[in-house]
């Protein structure tokens, strides 16, 4: 009986896999210990249904944070993970509300106003949004204009139209639904 041929490159593809299997495990070992300078963590959104709800009835409000973690000083601090390299230019402006949304709801819940929350995107850069005043006061205004009704003033365009995720009930829409 002849044994099976094994092909002469299985050593080498065994080592190659391996040392795959090191450098993602070394990765998710390094980003935990860069975690804990965040604080302990409290919850994590691991796309199962899993994660903290947090919400702000009076703002009509509410969302999960990616990971929560609590700081020494008992802040709470939001980190938003973008599975997308960073942009050259910084962060899109939607991507520092959400956060600036996070940062309210886990005021409050928790009465404590975080410092700030944090965008992480998966090319490992990080950019701390600062919770301030002056961010509230966007945020807030940005909640105020769209609890408004809409007043008609967007330009329909058949190559946006087209595209918008909104198209099938909107009263501006350029294309037939």
């Amino acid at each position: 009986m002849a044994l099976p041929l094994v092909t002469p490159f299985l050593p080498e593809v065994l080592v190659a896999v391996g040392a795959v299997v090191a450098a993602l495990a070394l990765r998710a070992l390094l980003q935990r210990a860069r975690d804990r300078r965040y604080g302990t963590l409290v919850s994590a959104d691991d796309g199962t249904g899993g994660g903290r709800t947090l919400a702000a009835p009076r703002y009509r409000l509410s969302g999960r944070p990616d990971i929560l973690r609590r700081a020494a000083s008992g802040a709470t601090i939001p980190i938003e993970l973008k599975h997308r390299p960073s942009f050259e230019r910084g962060p899109p402006y939607s991507h520092v509300v959400q956060v600036w949304a996070y940062c309210l709801l886990v005021e409050e819940t928790t009465g404590i106003p975080p410092p700030y929350g944090v965008l992480r995107y998966s090319d490992g850069v990080e950019m701390a949004v600062t919770w301030d005043g002056d961010a509230r006061r966007e945020l807030l205004g940005i909640r105020a204009a769209l609890a408004r009704p809409y007043d008609g003033r967007a330009r329909p365009s058949v190559a946006r139209c087209a595209r918008c995720p909104w198209r099938l009930a909107c009263d501006a829409r350029a294309v037939p639904a």
